[in-house]
């Protein structure tokens, strides 16, 4: 385990291993471990060492911090002047059975959004420069503090959801939001599926700024909140703001409400923890036998694919961003073919295998396969920042 304090050391020690074709998992707090492939690595590298807030002017709403920063320090900072991560990254802990503390380099690594993301973007769109040690051992510097380099620019985001195959993140600058004073969330009670889907969308096209569009069907509503929320599958759609401007968002909302089915609305506290409890997917915490995928496909398709899914396996599942992000806990096997066939079936989109035991992880790739040309660019791209292939081998493409 190689846990260097300084960006300097870290370089050393990277460049080293290319020299000794030493592979390296790059690892933070490690709260995702079990995540996407197998890596085949000999050591590891951990950001952990490389902490520390570099500087945050609340008034500029940017903050600098290196990579191993545990995300509730930064949380905890962000609070004190009433600002959040407009990204609302979630916690793997609960699904993946981990333990430690979340950092950001894992989250900008891993580019982890929840429930805000279909509005705000995910947590690429958020950021602004990284620093970050190459396959060759260089530290290399990309974007700033102000979006102007548009090719550094571009980098960064390129780091972004590339989960440590690319290089070690050292330091991250972002762009922070107010936190919005108030919330509400308005819950609807007894719709389908499909319904569902259909009253999300309809409150989405509304002018009353929807924050976050959600489904729980009967099989997860008891397993949010402690069981609170009312009777029967809970659609769930959540205002915030200005307290006058979500007072009266949430009266248009409710008036188009009044027509669908009966509705409760939860305010500060609680609609903040229901969406914690989305975020983070709740229901599906501590069941580590139990395949999880997380799914992304066309709003209007998810409600579809889990219908005709249910048809030939054993699934459970809840939606999020409207319905386009489905949360999906197989049975027994994760029925990956089956699963990536209706995908394409019904108009295409991706699926992510969260976790799965060893055996079902070294034979079905994690990640969606990626075509012939996706495949070649990232190839292309890898063999640019990591020429001797030591960060992370195998993580996002399976070994054959």
């Amino acid at each position: 385990m190689f846990t260097p304090v300084t960006e300097d050391e870290a370089a050393d020690i990277v460049r080293e291993c290319a020299t000794s074709k030493t592979p390296l998992q790059v690892s933070g707090g490690n709260t995702r471990a079990g995540f996407g492939n197998s890596v085949a690595a000999d050591a590891t590298l951990s950001s952990l060492g490389l902490s520390g807030i570099v500087s945050y002017t609340a008034a500029e709403m940017v903050m600098t911090v290196r990579a191993g920063t545990a995300v509730s320090v930064i949380q905890t900072a962000l609070a004190e002047n009433r600002q959040m991560m407009a990204f609302e990254p979630m916690d793997h802990r609960g699904i993946m059975g981990t333990t430690g503390e979340p950092t950001i380099g894992g989250i900008f690594a891993a580019n982890v959004s929840g429930p805000r993301r279909y509005v705000a973007g995910a947590a690429r769109d958020s950021l602004l420069g990284t620093r970050f040690i190459n396959g060759a051992g260089e530290i290399i510097k990309a974007g700033g503090r102000v979006m102007k380099n548009v090719t550094g620019l571009d980098l960064s985001r390129l780091l972004a959801g590339s989960y440590g195959t690319l290089g070690l993140l050292t330091e991250v600058t972002f762009r922070v939001l107010p936190k919005p004073p108030v919330e509400r969330t308005v819950v609807i009670s007894g719709l389908d599926d499909e319904a569902a889907t259909t009253v999300m969308a309809g409150a989405m096209a509304l002018s009353v700024e929807v924050s976050g569009a959600a489904h729980l069907p009967e099989s997860v509503r008891s397993r949010f909140l402690g069981g609170a929320l009312p009777e029967g599958p809970a659609t769930i759609l959540r205002l915030e703001g200005l307290g006058p401007s979500v007072e009266a968002r949430a009266q248009k909302l409710l008036s188009v409400m009044d027509r669908v089915g009966p509705w409760v609305v939860l305010e500060d506290e609680e609609s903040n923890l229901l969406w914690q409890h989305v975020r983070d997917v709740a229901p599906y915490h501590g069941q580590a036998a139990k395949p999880l995928w997380r799914v992304s496909v066309a709003p209007g398709a998810g409600h579809r694919l889990v219908a005709a899914l249910r048809m030939e396996a054993g699934i459970d599942a809840f939606y999020d961003w409207q319905g386009g992000l489905v949360w999906m806990q197989m049975e027994a096997d994760p029925e990956a073919d089956l699963l990536r066939g209706a995908i394409r079936a019904f108009g295409g989109g991706h699926a992510t295998l969260l976790r799965a035991d060893d055996i079902m992880r070294s034979t079905i790739d994690a990640f969606e396969p990626r075509s012939a040309a996706e495949a070649l660019l990232s190839a292309r791209i890898k063999e640019k920042l990591d020429p001797a292939g030591i960060f992370n081998p195998g993580k996002m493409t399976r070994a054959a």
